[in-house]
């Protein structure tokens, strides 16, 4: 069976850096929020070009945190794509807020800004909800349209969310989404470009009240910068709101640190994968990928459609040759999502999307002969 995703390639290629980078947390045992915590959040910022990062938990935690410091709650509405993870929406509901849902641009699959514009005036002209947030996902590795939703946002008066937890590193016009974005998120699942050995998550802001904010809340609402008492007491035994505990473990975060010393070099090996299935596929696929202009893509995923994408993933198994499907039936399809806004007409496009979208094989060491077998086995589908 050839892997989906081929972790143990990029395990042997850093394994002594990474022993060394365990051995040193066992040995100075500062295993939750130890000192690589932070050096991590240093390295995310400088990769970024964020002036903040924060780690925490895990991907879903890291929309929520922001979500929750901006007070966002009952009556405010956070526009959201559904074709997606349902981490997406679903912190939003953990709030007291409500998602709405918004359609997909058909190359991309990527939040329509038109669509967006359309649904928040539709929910501002119903009045039942205060338009406060946007959460704009860049799905399967490059970034969304930020210069459009942006200014859609800033006119508008809403938040901006990029949640990156499939595209950390992508960046647009050479720069990474929290140019525009209020924060970018992302998420260090094992599946995802930049991984971890486990769960854990990430936040980019410029705004360092926010940041403090965000701290506290990940802390069990510990106080922080103004809310510490001058009385000498270790701040999380001072708690100065209702937090969570979304601590990142200093054992993934030392791994991270590793990974990253590769990451930049993985990210120009996908491009290699991608162009190699771009050329193999685009004659007997409904489509390839499209990246936005001025985009680079991490790839964290290579989808193509099929009109028979069930076929042809049964075809494939029969070779040994992996598959999944993201998403087969969209967030606001989905009885516990059925029931909150979706922005005018609907959302036709991520609809018929769900129904053709196939994934392959994809990741930095995908070996030419592997990857031309794959190409080979789609090329033969007749079905």
């Amino acid at each position: 069976m050839i892997p989906f995703i081929d972790l143990a390639a990029q395990q042997a290629r850093i394994k002594p850096g990474l022993d060394a980078a365990i051995a040193r947390v066992l040995a100075h045992g500062a295993y939750v929020m130890g000192p690589e915590v932070r050096e991590l959040e240093r390295a995310l910022a400088d990769f970024c070009g964020a002036p903040l990062a924060l780690t925490c938990a895990n991907g879903t935690d890291a929309l929520a945190l922001p979500l929750k410091a901006w007070e966002i709650g009952a009556g405010d509405a956070v526009f959201c794509p559904s074709f997606t993870f349902a981490a997406t929406p679903e912190v939003v509901p953990w709030t007291g807020a409500e998602p709405v849902f918004v359609d997909i641009l058909p190359d991309t699959y990527n939040l329509d800004p038109a669509h967006l514009e359309a649904a928040i005036a539709a929910v501002t002209a119903e009045g039942r909800l205060r338009p406060a947030a946007v959460i704009a996902v860049d799905l399967f590795g490059q970034a969304a349209d930020y210069p459009r939703l942006a200014e859609v946002c800033r006119r508008r008066g809403l938040k901006l969310i990029a949640d990156s937890a499939q595209a950390f590193g992508c960046t647009l016009w050479n720069d990474h989404p929290i140019r525009w974005a209020d924060v970018a998120t992302t998420s260090f699942f094992p599946a995802k470009p930049l991984a971890c050995y486990g769960d854990g998550g990430a936040v980019l802001t410029r705004d360092a009240a926010l940041w403090e904010r965000m701290d506290s809340l990940r802390v069990h609402g510990k106080a922080a910068g103004g809310d510490r008492a001058a009385n000498g007491h270790d701040p999380k035994y001072l708690n100065a709101r209702v937090g969570m505990n979304s601590r990142l473990d200093t054992l993934q975060a030392a791994i991270l640190l590793e990974k990253l010393t590769v990451f930049s070099d993985e990210i120009e090996r996908r491009q290699a994968v991608a162009a190699r299935y771009a050329e193999g596929l685009a004659e007997c696929c409904l489509a390839v990928p499209t990246v936005i202009e001025g985009g680079v893509s991490t790839w964290a995923q290579y989808v193509v459609e099929h009109a028979n994408r069930d076929g042809l993933a049964a075809h494939l198994m029969t070779q040994g040759i992996p598959t999944a499907i993201y998403y087969p039936v969209p967030m606001h399809c989905q009885a516990p999502y059925a029931r909150y806004p979706r922005g005018p007409g609907g959302l036709p496009v991520s609809e018929a999307k769900a129904e053709v979208v196939i994934a392959l094989p994809m990741h930095a060491y995908l070996a030419p002969d592997l990857q031309d077998r794959i190409i080979a086995a789609v090329r033969s589908f007749n079905g």
